[in-house]
């Protein structure tokens, strides 16, 4: 801006009270002091308006980086499951050639293996055909509580008398 010096300022100063007369002066002042509050926000303003279209294109060059690298990782991981597809599949082929696909055993070498069957057994039938004599020796609950009624059930029993 203008470097006014504080001589500058009294010649302008004087001036102004000749120019204008000493009972008009204050109200010019204070439109000037409005008039320059008003300059400096609107320059503040423009500063801060090219810093953040400054700041969005640098975000915009940031994005445009990161989407490439993001592009090139899912590019290598797509060309290295590709190849564990392919060795995988080479593996088993291996495997199913040699003989180790039999359904009920494996041989390994000169081991002979059973492979896992699941007994697809039914829990709730075994449950429900324990006896009722076992079932209260064991502390099995035989019958549902809510929270509520549990709680009131076990409840201690208060043993202050009435006064």
């Amino acid at each position: 801006m203008i470097d006014l010096g504080i001589s500058e300022l009294a010649l302008i100063g004087a001036v102004a009270l000749i120019v204008i007369g000493p009972e008009k002066l204050p109200g010019v002042a204070r439109t000037v002091g409005a008039l320059m509050g008003k300059a400096q926000r609107y320059v503040s303003d423009v500063k801060a308006e090219v810093n953040r279209s400054m700041e969005l294109e640098e975000l915009k060059k940031m994005k445009e980086s990161m989407e490439s690298a993001a592009r090139d990782v899912e590019g290598s991981l797509k060309s290295s499951a590709t190849d564990f597809e392919k060795s995988w599949s080479e593996a088993t082929a291996e495997l199913e050639g040699s003989g180790y696909g039999s359904d009920a055993m494996q041989n390994i070498g000169s081991d002979v293996l059973p492979v896992y069957k699941h007994p697809r057994k039914n829990w709730r039938i075994k449950q429900k055909a324990m006896p009722q004599w076992f079932k209260a020796r064991t502390g099995v609950r035989t019958r549902t509580q809510s929270g509520a009624a549990r709680v009131a059930r076990f409840r201690p029993r208060s043993t202050t008398a009435p006064r």
